[in-house]
């Protein structure tokens, strides 16, 4: 049953809303009212990482953290001095959940499993005496003129029931409703576009190699995917390839910083694929130089380049170049050797378009950063409106960071909210 009033309405029940909410009661505010529209909150929590949760990552430098956000970097230096990825990890030991670190810097809560960071955030909320409502959707926001909120709230009965509150915390994630409220009360929005995705390729006999992982390989969307100003989109890392073009992390993060550049070229594009590592074009002229010499008897098919060089990705490149497989080493022609080595520095793929629909793991947009104090997360719009989260027009590459912008906007809200009470 829902109240006719609460002195904090947090409007989400997602990471950002769970610890605005906590945050807040913890720091002093009283009557905390949380509202979830479905069923079950934290569901994106739940299946996240695989059902594990990366919560955030060994990141402990603010400056280097904000490298990790396409939008939102310079802004968030600030934000992150106050509480970023070492406060996050602290925060969860103190409720009770250790994170344990990967190899590539991730951190994992150490049961391996999202339900345990579930129930350390409602235990948390309970604690702190928070009180969470399940299947209740705020539909709209007015400013009442003596200061506050009047909300209507549907049911999942679909009754609508009148709430006033002194202060209303936005944590909708990127759902359209919580942009519509944002703008209700008097925010713009960035155009949201989708971040974080996989790419389509015009590459029948690459994707033909769906399975392939390769580590490290440079990506580079080539011009003509450029931004007028000649920003140019590169990234390192490991690479799928899939039955219809690129994933793997490289993929995604370079997807992230060209998220608006691709959506105004249509999603095409030319991209270059670095398979060698960033191997020079000197350093593979002297090895493949060594392979004739020393390995003159073998089968190309048989002496790859290097160990970690697939064999599937080398069987490829070398059809792809004409070359018979059985080809000797000491016969390979001075025209073959050059192709080869242009095919592992500099494939060119042409993209048609992003991955399976629905894959993109991220929307890039939202409310405007210049519209919030970043240190409160209060509006400068409306007095007594919070906006936290993926409502914000903050996005970062996979690696537990868009986690960790929840953690850090929704506990400076709290802190904000706190401040009401002193």
């Amino acid at each position: 049953m829902l109240p006719s009033r609460a002195a904090v309405v947090v409007a989400g029940g997602g990471p950002a809303g769970f610890m605005a909410a906590v945050a807040a009661a913890e720091a002093g505010r009283g009557d905390v009212l949380l509202l979830e529209a479905t069923p079950e909150p934290l569901h994106k929590v739940r299946i996240s990482g695989g059902g594990r949760c990366n919560v955030t990552h060994a990141c402990w430098d603010p400056a280097e953290l904000v490298g990790h956000y396409p939008r939102g970097a310079r802004a968030l230096r600030g934000p992150f001095s106050r509480f970023a990825c070492g406060d996050a990890v602290a925060w969860f030991d103190a409720h009770g959940l250790e994170l344990v670190e990967e190899a590539d810097g991730r951190l994992f809560p150490r049961s391996n499993r999202s339900q345990s960071v579930i129930e350390t955030l409602r235990r948390a909320a309970t604690a702190a005496g928070v009180r969470l409502c399940t299947g209740a959707a705020l539909q709209r926001a007015e400013v009442r003129s003596g200061g506050g909120f009047s909300l209507e709230v549907r049911t999942g009965a679909g009754v609508r029931v009148r709430l006033d509150c002194a202060q209303l915390v936005l944590a909708t994630g990127s759902h359209p409703s919580g942009r519509q409220l944002a703008t209700s009360l008097g925010h713009t929005l960035v155009p949201p576009v989708p971040s974080l995705f996989t790419l389509a390729l015009e590459a029948p006999a690459l994707t033909k190699l769906a399975g392939v992982v390769m580590d490290p390989v440079a990506l580079e969307l080539l011009p003509g995917t450029e931004r007028a100003a000649g920003e140019r989109f590169r990234q390192r890392g490991t690479v799928l390839i899939t039955h219809w073009g690129l994933s793997g992390p490289a993929c995604l993060r370079l997807t992230a910083f060209a998220a608006r550049a691709l959506k105004e070229q249509g999603y095409r594009g030319l991209l270059q694929v670095d398979w060698s590592g960033g191997r020079s074009l000197v350093d593979l002229e002297l090895l493949f130089g060594r392979l004739r010499r020393e390995q003159a008897r073998r089968q190309l098919a048989t002496a790859r380049p290097w160990p970690e060089l697939s064999r599937r990705l080398w069987w490829h490149l070398l059809e792809e170049q004409g070359l018979d497989r059985q080809l000797r080493w000491a016969d390979l022609p001075a025209r073959g050797q050059q192709g080869l080595i242009t095919a592992l520095r500099a494939s060119r793929y042409t993209v048609r378009g992003r991955g399976p629909f629905g894959e993109e793991f991220v929307t890039a947009g939202g409310v405007c950063l210049g519209e919030v104090n970043l240190a409160t997360m209060e509006s400068r719009q409306q007095k007594g409106l919070y906006l936290v989260g993926e409502l914000l027009d903050v996005d970062g590459v996979t690696g537990g960071f868009n986690f960790q912008h929840c953690w850090s906007s929704g506990w400076l809200a709290g802190q904000g909210l706190g401040a009401e009470n002193r």
